[in-house]
């Protein structure tokens, strides 16, 4: 069985409904850098992209991409049995509202496609409405898992104006899907190259968010929570083992490093896992290093579908291909999903 953790989904609405479009759009927060516009390609279908800041292209969403039938077909042909439906990346901004709309429409569309894909709540969670919306989402649409970004605005997810979301969170035992955001807070240093910003200034949005949320305490206030994040955390290699608190030894005359307030490394086991987002770009070295590193129990395959359609196509294969035991080529590719998400 394969699972893919991290398919793609929009309401098609967005592209022809000027109502939801202008909902859309307004939300878009351009104190935070972000601007959107929509355009018609030379095959005339209507393209919406996403820049921050202004000029610099982050986040394209083509019309007829979120199509069940054009979804369910490139399963297929990807041998892929289920998929995990999240919002990609603009719901660092949504409003409440628009979370309650794609939430009932990633709903429908989940149950038109006969149990196939599975929707992860999609929340504001600084938002006076989170708590209201995750119950509604857990109790009336059956949600067991939740997505989250990486950073809202200018706060990540250690920050206190998340508290009633995450204590609800924890009440009901949750996983979120935390997804990278296309640049860190700070991130004028990314700008000048396509490739630097729009790849590798998520992984340095992840590795920070991992770091933030490590050290804040958050797993000592909401231990029954887990966060899987994308990308492999933005750095697998730091975060097991650099990133960790080490006390002085002896003949050190300072500590020059932060201590932790709980078990950190527990934390990390027990509450951090990757999603490995579109497994061919980090090459067979890296996979297979992720996995002697964080343990094959610890990582879950996801494709970005429809970022570049041969992730989906040859991802699964290409995990098989890793030198690793099948036993690891199974949790990573449906056996950790399952447990983790419930699915």
């Amino acid at each position: 069985m394969v699972i893919d953790s991290n398919i793609y989904w929009l309401p098609e609405s967005l592209f022809t409904d000027i109502d939801l479009q202008e909902k859309f759009f307004s939300a878009i927060p351009h104190e935070y850098g972000w601007y959107g516009r929509m355009e018609t390609l030379e095959n005339g279908r209507k393209q919406i992209i996403l820049e921050k800041p202004e000029g610099s292209a982050n986040l394209n969403y083509v019309q007829g991409e979120y199509e069940l039938g054009v979804q369910l077909a490139d399963m297929d042909s990807a041998g892929i049995d289920m998929g995990l439906l999240k919002v990609p990346g603009c719901h660092e901004w949504l409003t409440p509202e628009l979370c309650h709309i794609f939430n009932v429409g990633m709903a429908e569309h989940a149950k038109a496609s006969g149990g196939r894909l599975v929707p992860l709540a999609c929340i504001a969670p600084a938002s006076e409405e989170a708590v209201s919306e995750l119950e509604f989402c857990v109790e009336s649409l059956g949600m067991k898992a939740v997505q989250l970004c990486a950073h809202y605005g200018d706060k990540y997810l250690d920050d206190l104006s998340f508290s009633k979301f995450f204590e609800k969170m924890n009440e009901y035992g949750l996983t979120a899907y935390v997804h990278h955001t296309p640049v860190p807070v700070d991130y004028q240093s990314f700008l000048d190259y396509n490739n630097v910003r729009r790849s590798y200034g998520r992984v340095v949005d992840q590795g920070l968010a991992v770091g933030r949320e490590l050290y804040s305490g958050m797993f000592d206030k909401y231990p029954n929570i887990r966060l899987v994040h994308s990308i492999l955390g933005g750095g697998f290699f730091a975060i097991s083992e650099m990133m960790m608190p080490h006390g002085p030894t002896p003949s050190e005359s300072v500590s020059r490093f932060q201590s932790a307030s709980g078990d950190i490394k527990r934390q990390y086991k027990e509450n951090i896992y990757f999603e490995m987002s579109h497994a061919q770009p980090w090459g067979k070295t890296q996979l297979e290093a992720a996995v002697k590193i964080c343990g094959a129990d610890h990582i879950i395959y996801g494709s970005s579908y429809p970022v570049r359609k041969v992730w989906l196509t040859g991802g699964p294969d290409y995990v098989r291909s890793l030198d690793i035991t099948n036993e690891e080529k199974n949790l990573i590719l449906s056996g950790n999903a399952r447990r983790i998400y419930g699915v």
